[in-house]
């Protein structure tokens, strides 16, 4: 799949060296795995002190280019790594990893992307001791994603729940896999194995699969395989389980309440399976587990979690990454020079993202030079890492190219299969005397009102005129108004008037609370006498809250192919075969099931 990019001869002179420096990692013998080893230790040998602790970190940096990024970019990389440039990030700290984000600029388009992985590389391959960058994101799919349109967006976790096919979550990996992989992302943050058994999770929701334990560790499994057999590093997180949490870990530090026999049944399930799969890599959470470490530090930080359950109960001997350092939920307990020298002393080998990386860097430093930490410790990590490296062939070929791009992203049967897996997921929880399908011929005319939030991966939406213009290519005559997530009392005013005269208003509700006036805006919808259908573009858990409206779908996230996907559910062009993968409470009564795992109409 990959062809190393046409290169002016200072890249081949690079490679070439690189090649020499790690050659024979790829070399089989027997035993394979001690034999890599013992090469792969050579290299480590070789590294200074500083280059070890660089291979332990990932970090961010601004730009769209490893060179030459824009002017903002380089002052946002001087103001807060010090360094202009990802080469210099690479070229100063040594980094084993760099991760790319959206709001960091690195993620413009396909070709783009290819160009600052091959620079990143290039900046790599020329220090002193020539190792390969693993180049990672958060690409979930669904709510979470970074690397967007003309890229192809398949359906996220829950959506693949209510889908519930373990060979199209493989599928969808596998594509999801093979575009990462031809723009040089091998290490992907996913899949998601916590379980999601807490409606109020702020955090998780959508992007777990479910609350079932069991369906959860399938597909855990199967997009693990999926995204391992197209050439990307799979990351199950968040360990040991970020499912029963009513806070979120960016801005707090969550107390998990579950006993040993809780986690044991209710957590641990689709870690397990992800080991038995081959995982090559597991993330940390930032949350506290008294019953598995009393000493109530973070996940991240407990030696007990890491090396006593992951390791040596579970048998793992994978890459262990922090969750991003950066976030509050592992710094409300210790400093941030203290914090990655405890991750490491836990059992962790990535440190992902800090927000100082000099503070970070030199107190990981300062622990081998004043005896915290041991050099053997830290050898022990990078054997780990290189490992992972040599699997994914970056010591044989780094680089990817123009035309491996080309062949692979977006492509026409990439994007009909996300089409096709999609429209296995909508749900149809709410269809009051068989309301749907919808006709043009009876209810041709259709007004599209809700929340447009921002697209996951920048590209897609806004979510009313992506729905109104799938209708409008089915025949329906349709209109959209934004009315926001919390609509304004003229805002829900205009939406009233606009629905005048019409034969249907469809309204895109987005996480609706007791408070929200979303409720408002339905109410009013529905007291027009015009029917009102819902769609939930992100929880499911909104149906709880509405009441009046003729139908109502769970769409699962407010993509493009999942919208698409649920208005052709809508028109009748597909049937609904999505069914719950999480229970619906009433928003009252929370004993009370409305809609239990398993619910899903049909029609006729």
């Amino acid at each position: 799949m990959h062809h190393r990019a046409p290169a002016p001869s200072r890249r081949t002179l690079l490679t070439v060296t690189a090649a020499a420096a790690a050659a024979a990692v790829t070399g089989v013998s027997t035993p394979a795995h001690a034999d890599q080893d013992h090469r792969l230790r050579r290299i480590i040998d070789r590294m200074s002190l500083e280059e070890k602790v660089g291979q332990l970190f990932v970090m961010r940096v601004y730009g769209h280019s490893a060179t030459a990024p824009d002017q903002a970019d380089i002052d946002a990389n001087l103001q807060e790594i010090g360094v202009r440039t990802a080469a210099e990030l690479v070229e100063r700290y040594h980094v084993g990893g760099v991760i790319y984000f959206t709001w960091a600029h690195n993620t413009r388009d396909p070709q783009q992307i290819a160009e600052l992985s091959n620079g990143i590389q290039q900046a790599a391959l020329a220090q002193p001791t020539p190792v390969p960058v693993l180049i990672s994101t958060d690409q979930e799919h669904g709510i979470v994603c970074r690397v967007g349109e003309p890229a192809t967006l398949v359906p996220g976790a829950m959506a693949l729940g209510a889908g519930g096919s373990h060979a199209d979550a493989r599928k969808a990996a596998q594509i999801a896999g093979a575009e990462l992989a031809a723009v040089g992302i091998r290490q992907n943050y996913a899949p998601v194995a916590d379980v999601n058994v807490n409606p109020a999770n702020p955090v998780i929701g959508v992007r777990s699969f479910g609350s079932d334990p069991a369906a959860v560790a399938g597909l855990v499994a199967a997009q693990v395989k999926g995204y391992q057999r197209a050439g990307v590093a799979a990351t199950s997180k968040h360990f040991p389980g970020h499912g029963d949490t009513a806070v979120d870990s960016h801005y707090g530090l969550p107390t998990i309440t579950h006993t040993r026999a809780q986690w044991a049944e209710l957590d641990a399930p689709p870690f397990r399976s992800a080991v038995a799969a081959g995982i090559d890599s597991i993330m940390t959470a930032h949350i506290v587990v008294p019953a598995l470490d009393p000493s109530e530090d973070p996940a991240t930080l407990s030696r007990p979690i890491l090396t006593g359950i992951l390791r040596e109960q579970l048998g793992y001997d994978g890459v262990v990454v922090t969750d991003s350092l950066a976030m509050e939920g592992v710094r409300t307990k210790y400093g941030d020079d203290r914090v990655p020298v405890l991750a490491l002393k836990a059992g962790v080998d990535q440190l992902l993202n800090p927000p100082k990386l000099d503070v970070a860097w030199n107190a990981v430093l300062k622990a081998v030079r004043d005896g915290e930490l041991t050099e053997d410790r830290l050898d022990e990590s990078i054997l780990r890492i290189l490992r992972l490296k040599s699997k994914l062939g970056l010591f044989r070929n780094a680089y990817v190219s123009r035309a491996g791009v080309e062949r692979v992203v977006g492509t026409a049967a990439h994007l009909a299969q996300a089409d096709r897996i999609a429209e296995t997921t909508t749900t149809l929880l709410v269809n009051e005397g068989e309301f749907l399908p919808l006709s043009p011929t009876s209810h041709g005319s259709v007004l599209v009102v809700g929340a447009d939030p921002a697209s996951p991966s920048g590209t897609t939406g806004p979510p009313t005129t992506t729905l109104a213009t799938a209708l409008g290519e089915l025949g329906f005559t349709a209109t959209a108004i934004s009315t926001g997530i919390t609509p304004t009392a003229a805002r829900i005013e205009e939406a009233v008037a606009a629905a005048a005269g019409k034969d249907v208003v469809v309204v895109g509700t987005y996480n609706v609370t007791a408070s929200s006036p979303q409720r408002t805006l339905v109410a009013r919808l529905v007291a027009t006498g015009v029917p009102v259908v819902t769609i939930a573009i992100r929880n499911p858990y909104d149906v709880a809250r509405i009441a009046g409206q003729r139908a109502t779908l769970a769409a699962y996230s407010w993509t493009d192919v999942e919208l698409r996907a649920a208005v052709r559910v809508l028109a009748g062009r597909a049937r609904p075969r999505g069914r719950l993968p999480v229970p619906v409470q009433s928003a009252d009564d929370p004993a009370k099931v409305l809609y239990p795992v398993g619910h899903g109409l049909s029609y006729r």
